[in-house]
């Protein structure tokens, strides 16, 4: 490019000067004339270049970066040719694009090219990048900008007011970052061109801003995903205008009031109005259109299909259903009232010695159960048991753990129980040890193997009597090839991980005193042929001496699963669980098994580096298992690269900065695979299953 050369005068005033002067003055003349053409040659070339590229480097850069220097931006520099930005995609002003996938195309390497006017920011996409500042206001300065993908990083402050004035936009994606304040009611500005605007998991408030334009009906707009913040007041029914809209998702807010008819009219294949406060009457989306998990978690007085039927649905009065229903509570509570008294009867006439017994005469503790063959306590699902069918189940080793080995048992009666008998020396005094166990028979949650029964012979020996499950362990469904087994698509491993963590959290809050699993792995998780995950081996550090607690944490290291806090305090606790679980959520996405590996156990697979070292290299989507990505179209849309950040924040190494189970039990449940359809398909094997949906 020439640049463009201005004179200060003109020549005819040169002229005219030039017969007033004389020849020194004319020299000086020259020189004066000679430095201005240089001087607007250079400043003419300096003003010359790419607008969109100085804002992106003097603006935008430095605001999404914060205070910490992002590697991906680095890249935007002139020493690099621009087709190697990081994270950006161009256009030239007819609307020709940059090209610079193709490697033997001269654009690709040219240095300067970021000098051409002509050229515009098409595309800004950087999810997952570690991004730690805020929206820039210059986001609305670009004229050809189409689509926004800042979404899974750590962005804080608000959405300016400016975004809504870039008039090419199209997609927006802010999801995942930790944006505050109300939405600005100039995103509806976008309303011509918009096709999809998501802002989920952030902390947006207050009410839904309407469009300025009254009968605005966004005609393009296909997906609007606000769920996952805190907005509020009654459900934005403006949406309703939206004819186009195929998915919406307004789940995890504060919404409250009735849901509208015109939602109903909409052609929605997904819909998602769970965990509000919405009341009243469902419309009618048609037979089966949705499930109730897309309304789940709202008011109790929600109903209709899929929910239970509005009251005088049935012909009934609500005084008439109260009735009802309290004639049916009385008699239940005096049947059960009937078995308990028949149970508690059964049980004192036997052998077997109950947990209330033992409270009330300690001193009874080492007095044999009848025949002098130790003591049987049995739990809630364990009165049928006998010290002596116990004593003489036929058993099968199944495995060998740190606690001990677990065996299967066969009962005199053909039924079934896995007996775990802890290692010789590993228990605690009976005193500190037996308060444990009564606290662990008396968990009862569906993702956790419950505990039926407990043994004490008269030489210390001791069992944990438990259902007996055949189901067959996490590690295996992951790691081991063997034919017929079930081929893990996304959605399953999804359920499973839910599973897993619905169990923790019941186990950190559930309870008056917190219980740690602390032996969290993939081989302590249980999977039936419905995908139904159950955690064993929960609290029963709390029974060990220090030397197995240790040996405990020690094989937690090796097996990769170690927080790193517990190289100095030995003693587990809930956020070392979570960091446990951070690792195993990563087994479960990447199909990777953690910890030391090889013939010789001299690798060491580090899971969170592998990410983190994808993520700098633009690769994060290559650390999926191939299996967990079949049929998946996008893995931002079905919960993928959600579940992968959220992985990473449970194993972050500042204790303070993972979550709680109680948030990830929540994140999870909002970031459910969308299209869940193989999930209940037991039959389907990895040999024969094509894609998973």
């Amino acid at each position: 490019l020439k640049p463009k050369v201005t004179f200060p005068f003109s020549y005819l005033s040169l002229s005219l000067s030039l017969s007033q002067m004389g020849m020194e003055s004319l020299r000086f003349l020259h020189v004066f004339f000679f430095l201005e053409l240089i001087l607007h040659c250079h400043c003419g070339t300096s003003l010359l270049g790419s607008s969109d590229v100085k804002l992106l480097m003097g603006k935008i850069k430095t605001s999404l970066q914060g205070n910490s220097e992002s590697l991906l931006l680095s890249s935007w520099n002139s020493s690099v040719p621009i087709c190697q930005w990081r994270g950006v995609k161009w256009v030239f002003s007819d609307g020709s694009p940059l090209q610079c996938s193709d490697l033997s195309s001269p654009q690709r390497t040219n240095v300067s090219l970021f000098n051409d006017s002509s050229l515009h920011l098409l595309s800004l996409q950087l999810p997952s990048a570690n991004l730690t500042g805020a929206l820039p206001r210059e986001l609305g300065e670009f004229s050809m900008l189409q689509s926004v993908f800042l979404n899974i990083n750590s962005l804080s402050g608000s959405i300016p007011l400016e975004l809504g004035y870039t008039s090419s936009l199209s997609d927006v994606d802010l999801s995942g970052n930790a944006l505050t304040g109300v939405l600005p009611p100039s995103i509806w500005n976008l309303c011509d061109k918009l096709v999809s605007l998501k802002i989920h998991g952030n902390s947006l408030f207050g009410d839904l801003p309407e469009p300025a334009l009254p009968n605005s009906t966004c005609s393009n707009l296909q997906v609007l995903d606000l769920g996952g913040n805190k907005f509020s007041g009654e459900f934005p029914e403006f949406i309703t205008r939206f004819k186009g809209l195929k998915s919406l998702d307004i789940s995890s807010n504060v919404f409250e009031g009735l849901v509208p008819e015109g939602l109903a009219v909409l052609q929605l294949e997904s819909l998602n109005l769970s965990h509000n406060n919405f009341s009243g009457m469902l419309p009618s989306f048609g037979e089966s259109k949705f499930g109730a998990d897309s309304f789940e978690g709202n008011n109790p007085s929600l109903c209709g299909v899929p929910l239970k039927p509005c009251l005088g649905s049935s012909g009934l009065s609500p005084g008439a259903v109260a009735g009802l229903v309290i004639g049916l509570m009385s008699g239940a509570v005096v049947v059960a009232s009937l078995l308990i008294g028949y149970l508690q009867n059964k049980k004192r006439k036997s052998s077997i010695e109950s947990e209330d017994d033992l409270e009330e005469g300690d001193e009874e503790d080492e007095v044999d159960g009848g025949g002098g063959e130790g003591k049987l306590i049995v739990f809630q699902g364990g009165e049928n048991l006998t010290l002596e069918e116990v004593l003489n189940a036929t058993g099968q080793v199944m495995e060998k753990t740190s606690y001990g080995t677990v065996y299967k048992a066969k009962l005199s009666d053909g039924g079934n129980i896995a007996l775990r008998l802890l290692r010789e020396g590993t228990c605690k005094d009976r005193s500190s040890c037996l308060p444990v166990i009564k606290q662990l028979g008396r968990i009862r949650q569906e993702n956790l193997v419950p505990l039926r029964a407990f043994y004490q012979g008269k030489r210390g020996e001791k069992l944990l009597i438990y259902d007996y499950i055949p189901n067959i362990s996490l590690h295996d469904l992951l790691h081991e090839s063997k034919p017929g087994k079930p081929a893990l698509n996304w959605a399953r491993r999804h359920k499973i991980a839910l599973g897993i963590a619905r169990g923790l959290a019941y186990l950190h809050t559930g309870q008056e005193v917190p219980i740690i699993h602390g032996n969290i792995r993939s081989k302590n998780v249980l999977v039936d042929d419905f995908f139904f995950a159950r955690l064993t081996e929960f609290g029963l550090d709390k029974i060990m001496v220090q030397a197995v607690a240790d040996e405990i944490v020690s094989q937690a290291k090796s097996d990769g699963y170690k927080a790193p806090e517990l190289h100095k305090m030995k003693k587990c606790n809930p956020r070392s669980d979570v960091y446990a679980f951070g690792i195993l959520l990563l087994e479960i996405l990447m199909g990777k098994k953690p910890g030391k590996s090889g013939r010789n156990g001299n690798e060491f697979v580090d899971l969170p580096s592998l990410v983190k070292a994808a993520v700098l290299e633009e690769t994060t989507m290559e650390v999926f298992d191939l299996e967990a990505m079949k049929g998946i179209r996008s893995p931002m849309e079905e919960g993928l690269v959600h579940a992968l950040k959220l992985a990473m924040g449970c194993c972050a190494p500042v204790t303070t900065v993972r979550p709680t189970m109680e948030e990830v039990v929540k994140q999870l449940e909002e970031n459910r695979p969308r299209n869940r359809s193989a999930l209940y398909s037991p039959t389907e094997t990895r040999s024969d299953a094509e894609t998973p949906f």
